[in-house]
């Protein structure tokens, strides 16, 4: 069976992140993704290693780790698109494409006659998704922005880090490029929209995703919370604010997360750590009491906690049906049984030998499934593939674009 959007071919001018993100979910689900790439350099992220993937005899090579995390299902082709001969082959390619996305400064492309509406004067149907920083409009729309900036401009690092009087207190960004992912992630929802709107009625349309749209629609809870009571919201560490004990505790050997969602799941707790008479006191009895008395509780509980190794506590606060968990690093992650179970590594053959290994989609469809059809491009792996069977480009001419530089 073919994948859901087997009959989509996108044209990727993005590069970083959250482009390239949205990008690779369209070509997990079977969309044929063509990677716009600069000659000689490429995506930034190829130059981001070490680490370097691991060729067959195990020697690194050139394409980084990070590359390789959101390029896969996709075809490179190097192209200049800053000369007039590269902008002509990229609006041949636009013209047999369904979706464009690109993440350029507001108003680049434009400037390089491939602004949506030039493209969409000879493609009106398609759909056209500029991801930037900060939207196509606004005071700030000229600003280019990165990740980090958004985490503390929308809030989030406000929320982020140990409690005020605690040590090490302070923000704290998430520890990978959150806004990025969520945008990549928001942009790929409204693109398939779009497609469903075209498939009805013939009509593309343009997307304008930002980052920081992106990361304050994240905090929503948060932020509906201070619209509702007039309280700035506060970081809490590993704390919760509306849920109490809902934290990391110390043990007699490291640390585990205690995930206490509601009444009986304490109650439940408090008998398999042998404290069962903290749930019957009327300071702890309700979860809403309990945030009124977290001050009187966490250190009781941290003082239970220390009692049990990891591994008897994660067995105990189990076999009670109470949510709990390690803290893993990420060998460990590969090494848990479910994650091995739900084949979440994937090594998809590559040209340089060896395999890429990636991080499989979270996507499961039971009739189309996600395929992971092409290992992460090689710069410029198909350029020649795509302009031959494409836009028809002899041998000559591709000979001559390369001898120029074009491609």
């Amino acid at each position: 069976m073919p994948g859901p959007l087997s009959h989509i071919r996108v044209l990727d001018l993005s590069r970083v992140l959250a482009g390239p993100w949205a990008a690779q979910n369209l070509a997990d689900l079977g969309a044929e993704v063509i990677k716009i790439e600069r000659p000689g350099t490429g995506d930034d992220t190829r130059g981001w290693g070490p680490p370097w993937m691991k060729d067959g005899e195990g020697k690194d090579t050139t394409e980084s780790a990070y590359f390789l995390s959101v390029n896969r299902n996709k075809k490179s082709v190097t192209l200049d698109i800053s000369r007039p001969e590269g902008q002509k082959i990229a609006l041949e390619l636009a013209d047999k494409c369904h979706v464009l996305i690109e993440n350029y400064k507001v108003g680049t492309l434009k400037k390089y006659g491939l602004g949506y509406e030039k493209i969409k004067s000879t493609n009106p149907s398609i759909i056209y998704c500029s991801v930037t920083g900060f939207g196509q409009d606004g005071p700030y729309a000229p600003r280019p922005g990165y990740d980090f900036i958004f985490q503390g401009m929308g809030g989030l690092m406000s929320i982020t880090g140990e409690r005020d009087g605690q040590p090490g207190a302070g923000p704290q960004k998430v520890g990978i490029a959150i806004t990025d992912v969520l945008t990549g992630m928001y942009a790929s929802v409204a693109i398939l929209a779009a497609i469903t709107h075209r498939e009805r009625t013939g009509q593309g349309q343009y997307i304008d995703a930002a980052l920081l749209d992106t990361i304050v629609a994240f905090n929503a809870n948060q932020i509906v919370s201070y619209f509702s009571s007039g309280k700035i919201p506060q970081r809490y560490g590993n704390a919760h604010a509306q849920v109490v004990p809902y934290e990391v505790f110390p043990t007699a050997d490291g640390h585990i997360i205690l995930a206490v969602g509601n009444d009986s799941q304490f109650t439940s707790f408090c008998q398999a750590a042998g404290c069962a008479e903290l749930a019957e006191e009327t300071r702890f009895r309700t979860n809403s009491a309990r945030i009124v008395h977290r001050g009187e509780l966490i250190p009781l509980i941290t003082e239970v906690m220390r009692t049990r190794t990891k591994r008897e506590w994660i067995e105990a606060l189990e076999a009670a049906n109470v949510p709990c968990g390690p803290i893993n690093n990420m060998k460990e992650v590969f090494e848990d049984p479910q994650v091995q179970h739900r084949k979440l590594r994937v090594d998809i053959p590559h040209p340089l030998g060896g395999a890429a290994p990636v991080v499989a989609s979270p996507l499961r469809l039971s009739e189309t499934p996600v395929e992971y059809r092409l290992a992460p491009p090689t710069l410029g792996q198909h350029t020649e593939e795509v302009l031959k069977d494409l836009l028809g480009k002899s041998d000559a001419e591709l000979e001559r674009l390369k001898a120029g530089g074009i491609v």
